[in-house]
């Protein structure tokens, strides 16, 4: 009965360090491989960064493509400060806009990134705000007159599939294009995706038809477009190019 006990003991024993030590090696393996693959996620996060800005103008492009296209169309980076002057020591590119908007508004900073395509001039915002379960994101292009949307893009973090995750579809960003900003008195109201009958073909009237079952989604991103684009009237306001009155 004493030898058994023993062996059973051993046996036990055994397993647990074997258990510990397994254990530690895949924990080390997996810590190994994240600091490896960290360099290349950050590189691909980079590039579908640089996507999602040319897909605003019209630009369409695979990761691999997608550095030469930016580096041949996006052709001003600018960090902003609230005043709407530039801070020429912080890198647009690098900034950070979950971390900003953790920040009073005098002390954020705001990414703008300036395209020419084909003669045109078009000015590309971020944007971000909140969905109906997490973050809601993506990026506008205005036209020269900076009333006048070219493209946008969105995407989310938790949205419901089916409803609210439809902001990324390509049939709703399409629904922007064209839409003013500015009322006709030439104040900022962005763009509000609202229930009832909209016409699409009316892009004077600051509306785009919702997403049906996703009003809260639908409401984040009006609330992110008209919060966001106002951090930037200080800016175009100083642009003696901008045709559009603004107030």
């Amino acid at each position: 009965m004493e030898e058994k006990s023993v062996n059973k003991t051993n046996s036990n024993g055994y397993t647990f360090m074997f258990a510990v030590i397994m254990v530690v090696v895949v924990a080390a393996v997996l810590a190994f491989a994240a600091t490896s693959l960290q360099p290349t996620q950050q590189e691909n996060v980079r590039k579908e960064k640089m996507q999602n800005i040319l897909a605003t103008v019209g630009i369409e492009t695979d990761r691999d493509g997608a550095k030469e296209l930016y580096d041949q169309y996006i052709v001003e980076e600018i960090a902003l400060r609230e005043d709407g002057t530039a801070d020429e020591s912080i890198d647009a590119f690098k900034v950070d806009l979950a971390k900003e908007l953790k920040k009073p508004v005098e002390e954020q900073v705001f990414p703008l990134y300036i395209a020419e395509v084909e003669g045109s001039r078009y000015y590309i915002v971020p944007l971000r705000g909140n969905g109906l379960w997490n973050a809601i994101f993506g990026y506008i292009s205005l036209k020269d007159d900076v009333n006048t949307i070219k493209g946008a893009t969105f995407d989310h973090l938790g949205e419901t599939p089916g409803l609210g995750a439809e902001i990324t579809k390509e049939w709703f960003k399409k629904k922007f294009e064209n839409e003013r900003i500015f009322d006709s008195s030439g104040n900022l109201v962005g763009v509000s995706v609202v229930k009832g009958d909209i016409d699409p073909s009316n892009k004077e009237d600051n509306k785009v038809d919702a997403i049906s079952g996703a009003t809260i989604t639908g409401d984040g991103v009006s609330d992110m477009i008209s919060e966001r684009l106002k951090r930037y009237l200080p800016y175009f306001r100083t642009q003696t190019d901008i045709k559009v009155a603004i107030k």
